[in-house]
């Protein structure tokens, strides 16, 4: 059966198009929105505190919970970044589809795959470390 005989055709392929602009126009909003808010990856990382803001002198809980609020800093961070560029790989695709990927410029192309693996390998890392933190779970001493 052709697409033509199912009823669509050219109303459907402009009905798609217009879909596409509409999803495209949120995509560059969510993006814009996300880099000017606190959620930023530049505004998320500003935010950070001190080892002393934690207490200081012999105090080993306090080094412990900044070792811990360093990391989950980090980890926020990490995430916010990781939206920004997934959103941005998103802004490319659907340009991709809007114009075919066979005319996206090859600028386009080579940041969408840089974005691509620059996700991969934090993904990659963030596995790796949350493997290791388990490993040490496990051979930790739990007694007081």
């Amino acid at each position: 059966m052709r697409p033509a005989d199912m009823g669509g055709g050219a109303a459907d392929v402009r009905r798609g198009l217009d879909a596409l602009s509409t999803f495209k126009k949120r995509v560059d909003d969510l993006l814009t929105t996300l880099e000017g808010s606190a959620g930023g990856s530049s505004k998320v990382a500003a935010h950070s505190l001190p080892q002393h803001a934690f207490g200081t002198g012999n105090f080993p809980e306090a080094q412990t919970l900044h070792l811990e609020y360093e990391r989950v800093h980090e980890r926020i961070t990490s995430l916010s970044k990781s939206l920004g560029l997934q959103l941005e790989a998103m802004q490319i695709a659907v340009h991709g589809v809007d114009v075919t990927f066979d005319n996206l410029e090859d600028e386009q192309r080579y940041r969408f795959h840089e974005i691509r693996a620059e996700v991969n390998q934090s993904r990659d890392e963030m596995l790796h470390e949350q493997l290791k933190r388990d490993n040490k779970a496990d051979h930790t001493d739990a007694g007081y």
